[in-house]
């Protein structure tokens, strides 16, 4: 009984520094996105490079992604996260240093592999705390992702205000990270494969299973892309709003998202995963139609608001199910991984696209089109339901009397 207990904090311990893990790898991105407008200066490159060197994080992390499954296999979970986290943290000073397009080009294609490679094995490490404790806690990983993007963007907005040099801020910024990450990579589960376990392949395609698990996160991240990157543009344009209320629009649906991933995991341990997107799905429906229909500030906003409630836990769910899919769960979590990176990537230049053929209300038609699918098609993630064991903790677990 003494070895349960000890298994059950140990299980604990390993929860909480994966979320931890979460919040220092959301805090690189967003130490990084705010200050892009010094990147672009320093490296002395117009919109359309910018746009195109943006285009390299998603390239390196798609390409790299795959690779997670041989490392954690070759050096175990914990170390390989350590090493890959490290990779990731350290990786942020890459871009400031980067004088010219190519050498920024090539800094974003590190900073991308380095963002998917230790994304795949945060995930796979927590899917597997998550069937141990028998509950849901993906969503609340992702929240803690969030939470961690917003501090790293407080930091960066006022470093910015403050007018320092981007080299500097993000030198100590990925050595502040970088400690973080190490100190919480030290109390994650330490999985090591089996004597007899083959290792996976370096690079194969997405098994059967994450395809169709990778499709609903295409559609909950194009929603979630499309709106980061055009809600203000669409208040600012098409509803004439001011400049202020339409980046408020933005951070609400940031907030938004952050809230409900923190919130979600009561929601999925009580309607399971099916039923939880199944409603995300018609929410996110309900907000695109108002976006689509809105003659309103206010009218858009709820319609953008209600869109990030709808679409908030659909990535960890996908990454849960995707880890309880089949034998390889870094392999399924890798295939998932690289679809949403990919619609990520894809979407803001399909809502540009389409915008300036026809209007930013088709464009967000369009979104609402996809999001009918996290509806339709959310029986796939039953099979993550079925495979989360219910557990219940021993009474010697529980805290009570001492005998």
């Amino acid at each position: 009984m003494t070895a349960v207990v000890y298994e059950q904090r140990e299980v604990r311990r390993a929860r909480y520094a994966v979320a931890a893990v979460f919040a220092v790898h959301g805090a690189v991105t967003g130490s990084f996105a705010t200050r892009v407008p010094w990147i672009q200066d320093h490296a002395s490159v117009s919109a359309g490079q910018l746009g195109l060197a943006l285009a390299f994080p998603a390239l390196g992390a798609s390409l790299a992604m795959p690779l997670a499954g041989r490392v954690s296999h070759r050096f175990g979970a914990r170390a390989a996260l350590r090493g890959l986290l490290a990779l990731w943290t350290l990786s942020l000073v890459l871009p400031a240093l980067s004088p010219n397009l190519p050498i920024l080009c090539l800094a974003l294609f590190v900073y991308g592999a380095s963002a998917g490679m230790s994304d795949v094995a945060m995930n796979a490490l927590g899917v597997e705390v998550e069937n141990r404790l028998g509950r849901s806690i993906m969503s609340g990983l992702h929240g803690m992702w969030s939470a961690g993007a917003l501090i790293g963007s407080a930091a960066g907005t006022l470093a910015a205000h403050l007018g320092a040099d981007a080299r500097l801020h993000h030198v100590l910024a990925a050595g502040v990270l970088t400690l973080l990450g190490q100190v919480a990579c030290s109390w994650v589960l330490d999985l090591q494969p089996a004597e007899d376990e083959e290792p996976p392949p370096r690079f194969a395609l997405p098994p059967k299973s994450a395809l169709l698990i990778g499709a609903i996160g295409f559609c909950a991240v194009f929603a979630e892309g499309a709106s980061l990157d055009w809600s203000a543009v669409y208040l600012r344009h098409q509803l004439d709003t001011s400049a202020g209320l339409a980046a408020a629009c933005t951070t609400g649906f940031t907030l938004t998202m952050a809230v409900a991933r923190i919130v979600g995991d009561r929601v999925v341990d009580r309607f399971g995963s099916v039923r939880t997107v199944r409603s995300g799905g018609v929410l996110a429906v309900l907000g695109g139609l108002l976006v689509v229909l809105a003659g309103h500030p206010a009218v858009a906003m709820t319609g953008f608001a209600l869109m990030g409630l709808g679409i908030a836990v659909v990535v960890p769910l996908c990454f849960a199910a995707a880890g309880r899919s089949g034998p390889n769960p870094s392999q399924a979590i890798a295939g998932v991984a690289t679809i949403t990176y990919t619609s990520g990537l894809v979407a803001p230049s399909a809502i540009g696209g389409l915008a300036e053929a026809t209007s930013l209300v088709v464009s967000f038609g369009l979104v609402t089109v996809l999001a009918c699918g996290l509806a339709a098609f959310a029986g796939v993630l039953r099979a993550g339901d079925r495979g989360r064991p219910k557990v219940t903790p021993p009474a010697a677990a529980v805290p009570g009397p001492r005998s």
